[in-house]
């Protein structure tokens, strides 16, 4: 079949039903990208079916802009359904009482069906924005720019599910090349946006030259040279950039192996604090200097008098052993009475002043959002939060000073929000220490897709990231995104590693979100450019008339 041939099909095939097949094609091969990182490098080209029925149809002013939704709702869905498969894992929901089995598959499909949709109807305005951008005087005057338009609206997207609690951004495009760290080191320069930008530029293009014979060398010109940029840049930035800079310290992080069905189990109480003082002491006895624990490793509330001598014994264990001991477990705040919070306990056997706590919570996890229309329609989706009353959330990056390094703290689902790591970065955190708990999601995709995050946050920012978790993973993460250390699933034990203190700041951390503002404002720049031409179009019939 000759070249012109395959373009014949597609353009035939765009408004037909057969498009749904290209679109669901590309959400699902995508999607899958991100489950299982080591077919990562196919990014470059999975979204090319879903790429051609949107440059085809997005630049037909014939097609609707609500046919354009469709479209996109096709798309995000197919990719979402991939993304978060592993709610699956949830089930049974064991660590709710009365959850009956019935109940629980209910609830595991509505959280999986319903956070996918959920994100979906989001991501089906994409292609509107496409389709409202391409019919603009620029974007019909000069047509290659409709693929950086497009490329645009999908990082703008990914950025957008940063917003609100009903925007969560799991699934990035960039996770998908975690096991190719050299092609993501250009995030320390803009951003993880930026690898969004050229992953779907390079798609985009490959899908215009095959819509567009013609184009063929301009679009394969600018296709390699995109990918050039990314990968000599990111090998330049991977051999300059030092991980030995900074004052080292030695830093374990510590795995308890107990899950979240267990630790709230009264009668668990005693082998979680056996388990994690006997692992906290032979870190100690290693020489680690920096001990974390998982979030919420000890389910307590730290303030009540209750806790007293469990507290003196941290103090204790962190004096007599002259380490920095962080310990995930809640604690209170003037008005808030319920706060998930990382505690840190100092060499001279005190309690620091500082104590931070977590600052973005887990929808229907740590609090129900509308809780009394959703207790109302959906009771089992309330039942998913542990306690009756909702947590609380920190404020503040609330930096810890270890001996004059700055210890900048995340807990779990703060990971996956990078605006929180540049506000601890830029207030002096010079290593990011992260307690998470993904006990719930057993040894699924979801552990390794939440540790790709952390890799992105220690790239942006240039940091180590030390990340202890309840039942794995827990890894200590270098300055390039590398896992030094590394302990899987389902096991007890530590990972320890050197880790070095590193005060200086990247672009990235400088700039934050910038990229996508500019990204913003080029978009105004066609729609005022358009408005301005209709007038000029407006005026000149006017005079000929």
């Amino acid at each position: 079949m000759k070249f012109s041939q395959i373009s014949d099909f597609l353009i035939k095939r765009s408004s037909s039903p057969l498009r749904f097949i290209f679109l669901m094609l590309g959400g699902v091969l995508t999607g899958l990208t991100l489950v299982f990182t080591k077919i990562g490098f196919i990014e470059w080209i999975t979204l090319v079916p879903m790429a051609v029925v949107l440059l085809l149809r997005a630049s037909d002013r014939s097609v609707k802009l609500r046919s354009l939704y469709f479209d996109g709702f096709v798309f995000y869905y197919s990719y979402y359904l991939v993304c978060y498969h592993w709610f699956i894992y949830l089930y049974p929901l064991e660590f709710i009482d009365g959850m009956t089995k019935g109940a629980a598959l209910a609830v595991v499909l509505l959280a999986w069906l319903g956070l996918s949709l959920l994100q979906t109807l989001m991501g089906g305005v994409v292609f509107v924005m496409c389709g409202a951008l391409f019919r603009c005087h620029l974007c019909e005057r000069f047509p290659l720019l409709r693929v950086f338009v497009a490329a645009g609206a999908f990082a703008v997207f990914e950025w957008f599910q940063t917003i609100g609690w009903w925007g969560v951004p799991w699934g990035r495009l960039p996770l998908g090349q975690a096991e190719y760290l050299v092609g993501l080191q250009t995030a320390s320069l803009f951003g993880s946006y930026f690898v969004t930008f050229l992953i779907l530029a390079v798609n985009l293009l490959l899908a215009y030259v095959l819509i567009s014979p013609d184009k063929l060398k301009i679009g394969c010109i600018t296709a390699a040279s995109l990918l050039v940029f990314q990968y000599g840049v990111g090998t330049l930035l991977w051999f300059t950039t030092d991980v030995t800079v900074g004052e080292e310290i030695k830093v374990s992080c510590i795995q308890g192996n107990i899950s979240s069905s267990e630790k709230w189990d009264a009668d668990s109480n005693t082998r979680t604090k056996e388990t994690y003082r006997k692992l906290i002491i032979e870190a100690a006895e290693e020489g680690a200097k920096l001990i974390i624990l998982p979030e919420t490793a000890y389910p307590y509330d730290m303030d009540s008098p209750d806790q007293t001598l469990l507290e003196e014994e941290f103090c204790n264990i962190a004096r007599n052993y002259e380490v920095y001991l962080l310990v995930g477990a809640f604690t209170v705040e003037g008005e808030k009475d319920s706060l998930n919070s990382i505690i840190c306990y100092t060499p001279e056997g005190k309690r620091a002043d500082n104590v931070y706590s977590k600052r973005h919570l887990v929808p229907f996890g740590e609090y129900v959002p509308m809780r009394p229309l959703i207790e109302t329609l959906i009771p089992p989706l309330a039942s998913l939060v542990l306690s009756s009353d909702d947590v609380d959330e920190g404020e503040g990056s609330k930096i810890m000073d270890a001996g004059g390094i700055g210890l900048g703290c995340l807990i779990c689902f703060d990971s996956i929000y990078e605006q929180l790591t540049y506000e601890s970065v830029r207030d002096g955190a010079e290593i990011i220490c992260l307690s998470t708990n993904d006990s719930w999601f057993s040894d699924s995709a979801a552990l390794y897709m939440h540790n790709a995050q952390a890799q992105l946050r220690a790239i942006e920012n240039r940091r180590y990231v030390a990340r202890a978790a309840n039942t794995g993973i827990s890894t200590v993460i270098n300055s390039r995104g590398e896992v030094i250390g590394e302990l899987g699933p389902l096991v007890e034990g530590r990972v320890t590693a050197i880790a070095y203190a590193n005060d200086s700041m990247s672009l990235c951390t400088v700039i934050g979100s910038g990229f996508v503002y500019a990204l913003l404002a080029c978009a105004l720049v066609l729609i005022v450019e358009n408005f301005v031409n209709k007038i000029k179009i407006n005026k000149k019939t006017r005079e000929i008339t």
